[in-house]
């Protein structure tokens, strides 16, 4: 029998911006219950930041209780030591998800575009459009992190039912 609730707390990896957002699904429609960027700062050593974004994670964690975690899965762009990092920051994301016992799922981002706008090869302003269409309660100025957490939260919606 489907769960009559499901929350999911989606993740779009970095460290200088970390996309977040916490959707809940009951039987009628998603909600969004929060989102934001998590910032670093750029002065910081990179351990410094990362402890900054688990930290933050975390307490996502405790406060949602999601039962799943999304997260977009890497890919590889030309710059190989961003994309070690991320790697990095992803690893601490999958161990927070097992820590507390979410349910852990991952997207490619041709994956999160059909979901979202039906077109693999959206652009980012496409996905920003049909999230808002998608999710009424997106707050105005929104960076492009919090939109793309967004749209693997409704992915994770519509796929994991």
């Amino acid at each position: 029998m489907m769960p009559t609730n499901m929350r999911v707390l989606a993740i779009d990896p970095g460290y200088d911006r970390l996309g977040v957002a916490v959707l809940d699904k009951n039987l009628k429609n998603g909600d969004l219950l929060f989102s934001t960027c998590i910032i670093t700062e750029k002065a910081d050593d990179f351990s410094v930041r990362m402890k900054h974004i688990a930290h933050k994670v975390e307490n996502l964690l405790l406060t949602y209780k999601p039962t799943i975690v999304a997260l977009e899965r890497l890919y590889f762009n030309t710059n190989q030591k961003t994309a070690l990092q991320v790697a990095e920051v992803r690893g601490v994301m999958v161990y927070l998800a097992k820590t507390h016992s979410c349910t852990l799922v991952e997207y490619t981002p041709q994956e999160i575009k059909v979901a979202v706008t039906g077109y693999g090869k959206s652009d980012k302003k496409q996905v920003a459009f049909m999230v808002k269409r998608l999710i009424t309660n997106v707050k105005e100025g929104a960076l492009d992190d919090e939109y793309d957490a967004i749209a693997i939260g409704i992915t994770a919606l519509a796929r994991e039912r």
